[in-house]
């Protein structure tokens, strides 16, 4: 492997880590169920709900991929208005993002802590019913110009690998957070959690849309 494909790889790695966290972060049903799960039951069911629900964005993300995959000689060719139109999509998601209230998702407590396994596949399922996961994955990957033409088998693997990592930091960074501050944690932080990264996405994408129109892409 030559530098130039080391580069790839890694750049590619890093463009996945940054999705898998993007996708993972918004507050919706299962988020607030991750978080939930944390508060009642512990860290580690709180954990585990976050990795079914990885598991169910990884498969919306190889499909996303695979099916990108049967246009590339076009992605190629329109690049950089894809990547503005990726930009727009992730504004939109943004601003979706800051004007919810996930609160809304709370379910009534359950006594019954169930087992890893059970709060796994839950949360899989959970994410699994909501298939427009796939716009934004699409809007990503405009964004990040991820899926490339002729792409090697290790590219690819780096970038899904990056999704993987992106999605375990962010559940593991939020369960040990949530699980730190239990005592102090309520449902107006969960309210301030989704604003907050519905505004560090808009910020992203108009970042983005100013490097597309100005030809000076950072990434």
């Amino acid at each position: 492997m030559n530098w130039i494909e080391q580069v790839t790889v890694l750049d590619l790695l890093v463009k996945g880590f940054v999705t898998g966290i993007v996708v993972s972060a918004p507050l919706g049903p299962v988020g607030v169920l991750c978080i939930q799960r944390t508060l009642n039951k512990g860290r580690w069911y709180g954990f585990v709900t976050g990795l079914g629900a990885s598991l169910s964005d990884f498969i919306y993300a190889l499909l996303t991929g695979y099916g990108m995959s049967f246009i590339v000689d076009f992605i190629a060719a329109n690049q950089k208005y894809l990547q503005l139109l990726g930009s727009v999509m992730l504004l939109v998601f943004g601003v979706y993002t800051f004007r919810s209230n996930p609160v809304k998702s709370l379910r009534p407590v359950s006594h019954n802590k169930g087992t890893y396994l059970h709060n796994f596949v839950t949360a899989f399922f959970v994410t699994l019913s909501n298939p427009l996961i796939i716009f934004l994955f699409i809007g990503l990957f405009a964004r990040f110009s991820f899926v490339l033409p002729e792409g090697h088998i290790a590219e690819q693997v780096a970038g899904y690998l990056g999704i993987v990592l992106g999605a375990f930091c962010w559940w593991f960074g939020t369960t040990y957070a949530v699980n730190k501050v239990r005592n102090r944690f309520n449902v107006r932080g969960i309210w301030v959690i989704n604003r907050v990264i519905g505004g560090v996405v808009m910020v992203i994408s108009v970042v983005g849309v100013v490097l597309t129109l100005t030809g000076a892409s950072i990434y």
